[in-house]
């Protein structure tokens, strides 16, 4: 019996020290190790990346550059052996890229105000005309720096004039002040409520306008991700209140923004680390649209002339003042070719642009410098 013992013992022993597969995994992840594999994919982060493996208190990032330095971390993290391979003379051959999707906290405020009402002898001493009402931008920045000349950053003012722009129109909008300009949030026209279904220029009830808003705004041109802010008025107790809501479009339908943004940015592996693409991203200002008209008008005349007027581009379709998007990308190459002259090949920018489709909105389009033009990535 002891002989049968020891017979055992000397048996466990062999199966447990000598697993012939042990040495297959390590020749494995030592080829893996030292060559790498390369890949291409998309990838978005989930709630157990976030408070799990890099530890956050939110499934969110607080800005995109810790988002940058984060996700890299993430990445060499989760795929170890997804890298780069070689040349024989030790020069990288071929590397990996991830698209990653992640979200970013970015409040967006709500706000409220009773509606103030431009009176008729308010507007000629803007103007410096009689004909009662504003007919550019820079009266009503005049108008509301006038009326509140003490204005502090995110202070609201729900404002309803007279706007001439062809024809004259009584128009409601709220104006938020960043500290330097009043930021227009468009409010509903009479004809839009009636078309929500409304007998008079406004909702009776919250809940009404959270439920019809959605549903109404126009999905024509509109790129997923894209926040769109836009102003109701609210009828009860006699009193009409004005009041904001923010939405998001994921591609197919609006519904409320939440403060979180869906944000997508790609990383390439370098050699050594994940790096962010060169991606630039940039958004028009006041004077891109001046450039736009100055250096395309006589090209496109009616399309230029809207875009002076309202500083946007007209997106929609059969409209004469519409910008299809080769035109967009003509007139991002007088911006960019301003903007960053010196733009090495392969530059690449992502151009963020104010535009009307029936609602004022944004678009984006990207672009990548190539043959010494930039051309639709």
């Amino acid at each position: 019996m002891k002989k049968f013992i020891y017979l055992f013992i000397a048996i466990g022993f062999v199966f447990t020290s000598c697993n012939p597969m042990d040495d297959i995994y390590e020749n494995i992840d030592s080829k893996l190790a030292l060559e790498g594999v390369v890949a291409n994919f998309d990838y978005t982060l989930v709630e157990d990346d976030y408070k799990k493996t890099l530890e956050l208190d939110y499934a969110n990032f607080n800005s995109d550059e810790d988002a940058k330095t984060l996700i890299s971390e993430f990445l060499s993290t989760k795929y170890p052996y997804l890298g780069a391979t070689y040349k024989t003379d030790g020069s990288i051959n071929e590397t990996s890229a991830v698209n990653v999707t992640y979200a970013l906290y970015n409040r967006i405020n709500k706000y409220e105000a009773e509606i103030r009402e431009v009176e008729s002898n308010e507007y000629n001493p803007i103007t410096g005309n009689n004909y009662g009402n504003f007919d550019r931008d820079s009266h009503l920045q005049d108008y509301l720096n006038q009326e509140y000349p003490e204005a502090e950053n995110d202070d609201f003012v729900s404002l309803r004039y007279r706007y001439y722009s062809g024809t004259t129109n009584t128009l409601t909008n709220g104006f938020v002040f960043d500290g330097t300009l009043w930021n227009q949030i468009t409010g509903f026209t009479e004809e839009e409520y009636e078309e929500m279904g409304e007998s008079y220029p406004n909702f009776s009830s919250e809940d009404e306008a959270e439920s019809k808003i959605p549903d109404f705004l126009s999905t024509d041109g509109v790129e997923a991700g894209a926040i769109l802010s836009v102003m109701y008025e609210l009828f009860s107790s006699g009193i009409t209140t004005s009041y904001t809501l923010n939405y998001t479009f994921d591609g197919t339908e609006w519904s409320e923004y939440n403060n979180v943004q869906s944000k997508k940015l790609q990383f390439g592996y370098d050699g050594t680390n994940w790096v962010p693409d060169n991606t630039i991203a940039y958004t028009l200002t006041t004077a891109d649209y001046a450039s736009v008209s100055s250096a395309l008008g006589d090209t496109y005349p009616s399309q230029t002339a809207s875009v002076s007027n309202y500083t946007n581009f007209d997106r929609r379709n059969g409209n004469a003042e519409y910008w299809s998007s080769d035109m967009l990308v003509e007139a991002i190459n007088v911006v960019l070719d301003i903007v960053d002259p010196s733009a090495e090949e392969e530059q690449k920018y992502t151009v963020t642009f104010d535009i009307y489709n029936g609602s004022n909105t944004t678009e984006n389009i990207s672009v990548i410098k190539t043959g010494g033009v930039w051309v639709l990535q």
